[in-house]
């Protein structure tokens, strides 16, 4: 007699229980797989950072200083003429000492082709006349100022100049970067340095001004060398991440004009006049963003252009602060704050889409993850600046804490702490 064998199979209660197992094992996994993920870009970021410190050590060793703030060509007896903004037959132009301090690092960091680009004259559309002088026009000129022959090399987007966690791309962006130059822990004259415009005779207070306030690696419109940062190169910092725009109010991208003074021009360090400034505009529900209607400062050139484009990050040639500077006054990730409009002097901390933090590039070359809450002194407190009546006059130690003193060169200040822990 034969006995019938049952087949093997799974219920339908085994085979739900199965799926539910699975769900909740997906479910446990995919915050991890996310944190790898992003573990692996913030790397990347350090990566590129380095790139960018090695290109500076390299540039240095070079050229015996690092390469210029806020400098360029430009035609000192009438900087305005020709426009700088727009290709000039035959070639004329200059970039109105507004480049930043990255084209000059080209050549270091495996852009030579861009460098050479750079470097040379440009016929744009063949015809045999220079449509752009060696150097470049002004980048802060819009797409709209571009015309039918737009120069190229200041919308490239450079690979080692983005963060792989930074999500901006495209327009009305041109050509973006995540890293800024540091300018020091005071706003004032930090976008001018000692520059003298239009052939003026130098002014003395200009002068002063800039030795005392701007106290970064970089300054405006100057070379810094190694031996000016007496600080030590491990102890002071050159260069800072900063997020770009995604056309949102972020805090940290979108720049509102400050409704006081940023600079405590009234010498009271306990009136509104500092860097708090733009602390009550802030959304009380959503603390990360400007509360809709916030006065958000706008180019006095952006005719045609886009407001977008005015904001952090979108312009890696130019070297006004909002694109591609920093300072050490408030923390990481804390709100920007700008003087008059977007050319002018700012409180501009450095962020990320990292969490809890953003990279900074010590003048060394060592690449940091700065903590959000780093110790950073008296927010409030107004800048070190050049003035008979101010409050921390020249030569003060930075009211700004651990992280204000690591954003100046040679102010004597001691830093008791590893920041590599």
């Amino acid at each position: 007699m034969r006995k019938t064998m049952k087949s093997a199979g799974f219920t339908l209660v085994e085979l739900l229980v199965v799926i539910a197992i699975i769900g909740i094992l997906v479910g446990l996994l995919l915050p991890a797989v996310q944190a790898a993920r992003e573990a692996a870009r913030r790397m990347s970021c350090s990566n590129n950072f380095k790139q960018l410190g090695l290109a500076m050590q390299n540039y240095h060793s070079n050229y015996k200083n690092l390469p210029a703030h806020s400098a360029g060509t430009t035609y000192a007896a009438n900087s305005g003429t020709p426009d700088p903004r727009l290709p000039v037959a035959g070639g004329g132009g200059h970039n109105r000492n507004e480049l930043s301090y990255l084209p000059g690092l080209l050549p270091f960091m495996e852009q030579q082709g861009l460098w050479e680009q750079i470097s040379n004259p440009m016929d744009y559309n063949g015809d045999g006349t220079v449509d752009y002088q060696a150097m470049g026009p002004d980048p802060r000129m819009t797409l709209a100022h571009h015309g039918t022959a737009p120069y190229t090399p200041w919308l490239t987007d450079i690979p080692t100049l983005r963060c792989p966690s930074d999500p901006g791309v495209g327009l009305p962006a041109q050509g973006r970067t995540n890293y800024a130059a540091c300018l020091g822990d005071s706003p004032h004259h930090m976008h001018v340095g000692n520059e003298q415009d239009n052939g003026l005779t130098p002014n003395a207070n200009w002068a002063l001004a800039e030795k005392a306030a701007c106290r970064g690696v970089f300054v405006a419109s100057n070379e810094t060398k190694f031996r000016d940062i007496l600080d030590g190169l491990s102890n002071t910092i050159a260069a800072g991440e900063i997020a770009t725009s995604l056309g949102d109010r972020d805090k940290r991208t979108h720049p509102p004009q400050a409704p006081t003074s940023i600079m405590a021009t009234s010498g009271n360090p306990q009136g509104p006049d500092n860097a708090l400034a733009c602390r009550g505009m802030l959304d009380p529900i959503r603390p990360r963003f400007w509360v809709a209607g916030a006065p958000f400062v706008q180019s006095p050139i952006a005719v045609g252009g886009s407001v977008q484009e005015w904001t952090r990050g979108m312009k890696w040639a130019y070297g006004r602060p909002l694109q591609s500077g920093m300072n050490t006054i408030l923390p990481p990730n804390s709100e920007i704050c700008m003087q008059g409009n977007v050319h002018n002097e700012g409180i501009l901390p450095p962020s990320s889409r990292h969490q809890g933090g953003a990279h900074i590039l010590m003048a060394d070359g060592a690449v940091v993850f700065m903590s959000d809450s780093v110790e950073a002194g008296n927010s409030s407190a107004p800048p070190v600046r050049w003035d008979s009546w101010a409050i921390n006059p020249a030569g003060s130690p930075s009211p700004y804490g651990l992280w204000g003193a690591l954003g100046t060169r040679a102010s004597s200040e001691v830093v008791e702490e590893s920041l590599n822990q």
